[in-house]
């Protein structure tokens, strides 16, 4: 049976109204499932993900919170008047220790520190003329200037206010001037930051007294601070200066007298320590405890020159500690002062006088 061309057409446009129906409902069904499973997990339940504690805000002083007597003025992380009204302040005086301000901000900036940060150093080194005088004012311009762009440092430079020795200086307590902070910190070189957290809490602490240090121990005789904690007001700096003028100045005589924090027990709390006290450790003594948990160590050893020069190992026998894990963390520090003085500053240690050589310069003195 021959089939007509009305019937031809008619089967053609069935087939083409069959096959959209079918697209459509395919694709509505499609719609339909993705709709279902959306739905779904909105009703679902999601598990509730705990997240792990805070190194950081765990760790305090090196002990978890509820241990350490300063937990009830480190409720919050956050100094009176912000971090912008807070600062570490360097003065620095002798060419000598540039660097090591350059090594303590670098850790301040690595380790996320939100403190201000400032470097005052004599404003002559800014009158010389380049490339005409002592290259150690060139180094040190170029450490500054590399502080103040790798570091987020301002830079300051100060006249000398009053007569030391032979010399005129700018005195520490002239940091009792800047009154556009709240608090500042002075770490007293040369040493090694090795955990801004603690510092930073210094910045909460109350204070009664316009100047505070907080010193390693009295291992060496009489205790002398190694950070020092200033508020800073026009009060102060003008009552202090007037008691400093009426004689000569002396720095050590300042510190010896500043007063001190309160000793806390080793398992506490631990700001500062001091290389020099290493020595008079024990048995119990953990070398890596020690380097985990101590913020500031100062390299103090007065037998020595200091940490910037590369001393003949038989003058350190007397210095280093006998017992084994005192000495591999006074080994670590040192170690860790030389390679980072390289990386930081592009500098190598100096060399050290030759035996005989007497009246070092004043930049070769330990402070």
């Amino acid at each position: 049976m021959l089939l007509t061309s009305g019937q031809i057409s008619m089967a053609i446009s069935s087939s083409v109204v069959f096959m959209f129906t079918f697209l459509l409902f395919l694709s509505g069904y499609v719609l339909q499932q993705q709709t279902v499973r959306s739905l779904q997990a909105v009703i679902k339940p999601q598990p509730i993900v705990v997240p792990p504690p805070s190194p950081v805000l765990a760790k305090h002083f090196g002990t978890p919170p509820g241990h350490s007597f300063y937990d009830k003025y480190l409720a919050s992380n956050r100094p009176k008047g912000g971090w912008a009204k807070v600062a570490y302040v360097q003065l620095v005086r002798e060419h000598l220790h540039v660097c090591n301000v350059l090594m303590l901000f670098a850790v301040l900036e690595e380790q996320d520190s939100m403190a201000q940060r400032v470097i005052m150093y004599p404003k002559e080194w800014d009158a010389s003329t380049p490339g005409a005088l002592d290259p150690q004012i060139e180094t040190s311009r170029r450490l500054l200037r590399n502080a103040a762009k790798s570091y987020k440092v301002m830079l300051q430079p100060v006249e000398p206010m009053l007569k030391a020795g032979e010399q005129s200086t700018f005195p520490l307590a002239g940091l009792l001037s800047l009154t556009a902070y709240n608090r500042v910190i002075h770490l007293v070189p040369s040493g090694l930051v090795l955990d801004t957290s603690g510092l930073d809490h210094l910045f909460t602490l109350p204070m009664e007294s316009d100047m505070l240090g907080i010193s390693a121990g009295t291992v060496d005789g009489a205790a002398s601070p190694s950070v020092v904690l200033l508020k800073p007001s026009k009060n102060a700096f003008q009552t202090t200066m007037e008691s400093l003028s009426a004689m000569k100045y002396d720095e050590e005589d300042l510190l010896s007298r500043m007063p001190l924090l309160p000793d806390l027990p080793e398992d506490q709390v631990h700001i500062v320590a001091k290389t020099s006290g290493l020595r008079h450790e024990d048995d119990s003594f953990n070398a890596t405890a020690f380097l985990d948990s101590t913020s500031y160590v100062h390299m103090s050893d007065p037998e020595t020159l200091g940490p910037e020069f590369d001393a003949p190992r038989e003058s350190l026998a007397s210095v280093i500690p006998k017992r084994s894990e005192p000495k591999r963390a006074w080994q670590e520090v040192y170690e860790r002062y030389r390679e980072m003085r390289m990386d930081v500053c592009g500098l190598d240690l100096e060399p050290a006088p030759k035996p005989g050589k007497e009246n070092l310069s004043q930049s070769q003195q330990r402070p």
